[in-house]
């Protein structure tokens, strides 16, 4: 009987520590990198460093330079196709870019810390939709960006009014992007 009962304990046990270590994952890569970097950037109300990066994927010229895009509200989307937060977030970004569109959106997503020839198959094989520019290096060190994925939300004028580090939610980059509109 004692066998019996320590074989249904592990059956009940092995289950409920896996769950608990994929909520302990979830939490590590969604919520820390936000505890432990400050959701006010220094870059935050400031003129955000113009740039200019070929395009890789989803665009319609070889370049794009942020200056070109004066007038609409841009989010940038520094990420890389080995960076497991930002494959989760991919599709975030991609629906909050086709849902304002319209409205005047443009969303960038900016490949870093990737070899090149990379980011082009991942955002085909993933449906991502918006255009997509290589940075060999100096435009995230431009916008102090350090962890991926990092999301920066700039106003119509060029200013930086938002930076998000980690995994950000549908609801919470639709109030930020709402807001710049």
């Amino acid at each position: 009987m004692a066998n019996a009962a320590t074989a249904d304990e592990g059956k009940v046990l092995y289950p409920l520590s896996v769950v608990g270590i994929l909520l302990a994952m979830l939490f590590g890569f969604a919520v820390l990198p936000r505890l432990f970097t400050p959701s006010t950037s220094a870059f935050v109300g400031k003129d955000a460093p113009d740039f200019t990066l070929d395009l890789v994927a989803n665009g319609e010229a070889p370049q794009i330079s942020l200056s070109d895009l004066k007038g609409k509200p841009v989010l940038l989307d520094f990420w890389a196709t080995w960076c497991g937060p930002c494959q989760a977030e991919a599709p975030v970004v991609n629906k909050v870019a086709q849902r304002f569109k319209d409205k005047g959106l443009v969303v960038v997503g900016v490949n870093t810390s990737d070899t090149p020839g990379l980011a082009a198959p991942w955002v085909k094989s993933h449906g991502i939709t918006f255009p997509i520019a290589y940075d060999p290096g100096g435009v995230a060190g431009k916008y102090g960006v350090e962890n991926l994925p990092t999301l920066i939300l700039l106003s119509k004028e060029g200013k930086v009014l938002a930076v998000r580090t980690g995994v950000t939610t549908d609801a919470e980059l639709e109030r930020l992007v709402t807001a710049a509109l």
